[in-house]
């Protein structure tokens, strides 16, 4: 009897979510009385919340496990554009979900810097080598871009990638690396030892040259001839300038310390998706060296995790991306897989905006996105973003996001997936003065501030979070 009671809750519950959030979720775009100040401070609930139901009963299993005898995990991956590449937004949601539910890792990590564009701060990455990249958001091409839609790509077997986790938060004890192909391209190792080397190498002093010096006296003075003189200064004439240096060859040697650092790699095992290391204890730092058998060194991805049962919260994005980018890589949906998600969440529709792409396009690639998604990972649960408000050219509204978000949440029931509706939440259509004011958005009236990622950040979470606790609470009602 219980059973029945609670589907039926669930079913009023649903339908109570539609009728309600549809009609308060969206802004009219001829609507020009709208109060903005009104729309920022009403927090939009998430659209169709019951396409989550598999998250939340692993949250309430998560919730009431041992921790001493049960590490479950629960994976979202956010996937989006330029402030997710950044993690802006998703560094604010990582640690509100975490604070609440556990810490299981940092989860998926990339080395921005060393593709040579921005990246997130609380993972540090240095090399002393150099990398080709390659980035969805190019035309398409035959490279293996995958999971971050950034590919690392090297001939050279003679560099060392650290990964510094900085944060005592990030400290890991499985570290996963993402290639294509799973082709173990890299080893890891946790230490290196420094050799020293030393040699003999021929002794060069220094001379400054002084007003009325001339090369051949100079020659002469150190007994060497003039013609060496010159070699050993690459000089094409004798004209020398007072002030300046020449080198003065010798017979003498001198001692030279040359070191060399050598990595002792580890153990790696191998699942599927990936090449991994698992440590007993927390590590801060790890290496990704060339595996001596291969000749091309490619990387996707690299994933920290803990011991500790809690939320793993993964994001990816790409400056400049849309949909139609990833939608090109059949290696990102294929990669999604080792990742293991329970959520994913899609933040797009700006990038597409500047296009003036339709909102009939828009809709499709996104669909044909969610297809592809579900594809390889059919039991992953699906949260959509309407775009945050802009301007173009910083005066005139963009009603291309406008209307993506309407399209949005009216997908939200027909597709099974969950809406967040930032649109709203951030003042929708005519809420760009008020964020200006309130200091969440930048001068090109596009990008948001920190304090307005930070803002947004906030909102997802908690959407989430009484999401969660609603479910919990309707299933109460229903056992009593």
């Amino acid at each position: 009897m219980n059973k029945v009671l609670y589907i039926i809750g669930l079913l009023l519950f649903c339908f109570n979510c539609q009728a309600q959030e549809i009609d308060s979720s969206y802004v009219e775009i001829d609507s020009v009385s709208i109060d903005s100040i009104a729309v920022m401070e009403t927090e939009i609930a998430l659209i169709n919340p019951d396409a989550l139901i598999c998250f939340y009963e692993k949250l309430a299993q998560l919730e009431v496990a041992d921790s001493m005898s049960f590490n479950q995990k629960i994976n979202f991956v956010h996937i989006g554009d330029s402030h997710i590449q950044a993690d802006l937004m998703t560094n604010v949601i990582r640690e509100r979900l975490q604070a609440a539910y556990g810490n299981g890792g940092r989860g998926l990590v990339f080395p921005y810097n060393l593709a040579k564009t921005n990246g997130p701060w609380d993972v540090r990455f240095s090399s002393n080598g150099s990398f080709n990249s390659f980035r969805n958001v190019k035309p398409l091409s035959n490279e293996n871009i995958g999971l971050t839609g950034i590919l690392l790509q090297t001939k050279k077997d003679d560099f060392a990638i650290e990964v510094n986790a900085k944060e005592q938060d990030n400290y890991f004890t499985k570290v996963k690396i993402l290639t294509p192909n799973n082709v173990g391209s890299f080893d890891l190792a946790t230490a290196k030892k420094t050799i020293v080397f030393e040699s003999q190498v021929p002794k060069t002093i220094t001379h400054k040259i002084k007003s009325g010096d001339v090369l051949g006296s100079i020659a002469d003075k150190y007994n060497i001839s003039l013609s060496a003189l010159k070699r050993a200064n690459g000089l094409k004439s004798n004209n020398i300038r007072a002030g300046k240096t020449l080198k003065i060859p010798t017979n003498e040697k001198q001692n030279r310390s040359i070191s060399l650092s050598e990595f002792i790699p580890l153990e790696i095992q191998k699942d599927t998706f990936s090449h991994f290391y698992e440590s007993e204890n927390l590590l801060d730092k790890i290496y990704l060296i060339p595996n001596k058998d291969e000749n091309t060194f490619e990387l996707n991805g690299i994933v920290l995790e803990n011991n500790d049962k809690g939320i793993l919260y993964h994001n990816s994005g790409v400056n400049g991306a849309k949909f139609s980018d990833y939608n090109k890589y059949p290696l990102f949906f294929e990669q999604l897989k080792a990742l293991q998600p329970d959520v994913l969440v899609l933040s797009f529709g700006t990038n597409e905006s500047f296009d003036n792409m339709n909102s009939d396009a828009f809709i499709a690639q996104l669909d044909l996105f969610i297809s592809n998604a579900r594809k390889q990972n059919p039991f992953v649960e699906i949260i959509v973003a309407t775009p945050p408000p802009s301007l173009f050219k910083r005066k005139y509204p963009n009603t291309f996001v406008a209307d993506y978000s309407k399209k949005i949440i009216e997908l939200a029931f027909s597709r099974r997936v969950a809406v967040w509706d930032l649109y709203t939440d951030m003042g929708g259509l005519y809420g760009i003065n008020q964020n200006a004011k309130a200091g969440l958005i930048g001068p090109d009236r596009v990008h948001y501030t920190k304090a307005g990622y930070v803002k947004q950040g906030n909102l997802f979470a908690k959407a989430i979070i009484e999401a969660f606790q609603n479910y919990k609470n309707l299933k109460e009602t229903t056992n009593e």
